[in-house]
């Protein structure tokens, strides 16, 4: 077996994001549970719903980014990489089913609250979910600079990971999403169970309750846009069609491109162009020119496919970079 397609190879190549967070919320599903069944709250029943759905999605994303680290074969010469996002779509369904049934449950609760018990087991339990997707969210966050290749440290990793995550791999911003989502709704949860302990406000479990409902919604609407996009085949981001473009320019034998697409796939890029150099070289000269801009190319890790053809120059400036990516 190929070393590069074996299950241990493809195992340790897979999202490390997308799999942490399925453990970690795998636990938490598990004591919100036990806590919702002992309490009768419904903010905890929401967010127990929220963790389920969240495991759940992030194994299915771990999985899928594991069938995407494939090889190309014969029957799939590019590769796997659309794989992961037909995962996400099935972690969006999810998302929604659970949504809705949160948001049912919300509405249930408004026209019949529930006075819930137990308020220092819900308090415990909602402040370790913030605590582990906190902890999952900053991790989370840390991958988005590092798969965007910027550069950030300290409290400008959250400005950088929220203006980069678009350059992220899909799983990888999936997790993004849903932790982001995940904290708030167990920040609102722990506001609702504080709240209804000291007054008799008892609707606000019914009201937190659909909002985590909606926050959950809200995840399932954005990732499944953005993988939507993935599968239909997308344009690279504009920084890196001007890192290529600069890569193939930096050859002095090389006058002009005359055209050029990026495909994205997964968190990697195809490359697919035709350079023009300077008049007078030979066939032999042009193909070393071509191989060695392709060999520079493919020194890029997100880069995995160049395909480039050579043109004489034809004396124009053919190549003007999409101003809108």
């Amino acid at each position: 077996m190929d070393k590069q397609n074996s299950f241990i190879y493809l195992m340790k190549k897979g999202n490390m994001s997308s799999g942490t967070a399925a453990i970690g919320n795998t636990a938490l599903a598990i004591v919100k549970g036990i806590a919702a069944a002992i309490t009768g709250s419904g903010a905890m029943f929401a967010s127990t719903m929220h963790s389920v759905a969240d495991a759940v999605n992030q194994a299915f994303v771990f999985t899928g980014s594991v069938l995407a680290e494939k090889k190309p074969t014969p029957k799939f010469p590019i590769g796997f990489g659309r794989v992961i996002n037909i995962f996400c779509m099935i972690a969006v369904i999810v998302v929604t089913v659970m949504a809705y049934h949160t948001i049912i449950e919300g509405f249930h609760l408004l026209h019949n609250p529930v006075e819930a018990h137990g308020f220092w087991l819900n308090f415990i339990v909602l402040l370790l979910s913030i605590a582990v997707d906190g902890f999952v969210l900053i991790k989370v966050m840390k991958e988005v600079v590092r798969e965007s290749r910027t550069e950030a440290s300290g409290f400008g990793i959250i400005s950088a990971s929220f203006r980069n995550v678009g350059r992220a791999a899909p799983p990888t911003r999936l997790v993004f999403y849903e932790d982001i989502v995940a904290t708030l709704g167990a920040l609102l949860a722990l506001l609702a169970v504080v709240v209804t302990s000291v007054t008799r406000f008892e609707l606000l479990d019914g009201i937190s309750t659909i909002l985590i409902g909606l926050l959950m919604v809200g995840v399932a609407f954005r990732v499944g846009y953005d993988n939507m996009v993935g599968l239909i085949g997308v344009a690279a981001p504009l920084d890196v069609e001007v890192k290529v473009e600069k890569l193939i320019r930096s050859d002095l034998n090389v006058t002009d491109i005359f055209q050029m697409r990026i495909l994205q796939e997964g968190r990697y890029y195809h490359v697919d162009g035709l350079i023009e150099l300077k008049p007078g070289l030979t066939l032999a000269e042009a193909d070393d020119i071509k191989f060695r801009i392709r060999d520079k190319l493919l020194t890029d890790p997100d880069i995995t496919d160049v395909t480039l053809g050579i043109l004489e120059d034809n004396g124009f400036q053919n190549w003007v970079p999409d101003k809108e990516g």
